[in-house]
């Protein structure tokens, strides 16, 4: 793997990605996945805590900013999405 690739991210309002290391989406991607993939709602807050509290021992960076950058980019390509009129907001994957 290439320490040094880059992924443009994609925003859901079109609104310009940012670049990102791919090994460090890549991290935060199979964890979104990972812990949506049993189909349930998930409170943005609680996934973005437990991502929080899970990588930041190993992740080099901010993981709530790679969190909401990947969540965004994931949204952005139908992957995830976010579930209307939930307050907090939930998340799921896309079936």
């Amino acid at each position: 793997m290439d320490d040094k690739e880059k992924i443009l991210t994609l925003h859901p309002q079109g609104k310009k990605g940012v670049n990102i290391m791919k090994h460090k989406y890549d991290v935060i991607y199979d964890f979104i996945a990972k812990e949506l993939k049993d189909g349930k709602l998930r409170t943005f807050e609680s996934l973005s805590d437990q991502a929080v509290r899970e990588l930041t021992a190993s992740f080099d960076g901010k993981v709530m900013w790679y969190f909401v950058t990947v969540k965004l980019d994931m949204e952005a390509r139908g992957i995830i999405e976010r579930v209307p009129k939930t307050s907090p907001h939930q998340i799921r994957l896309r079936t």
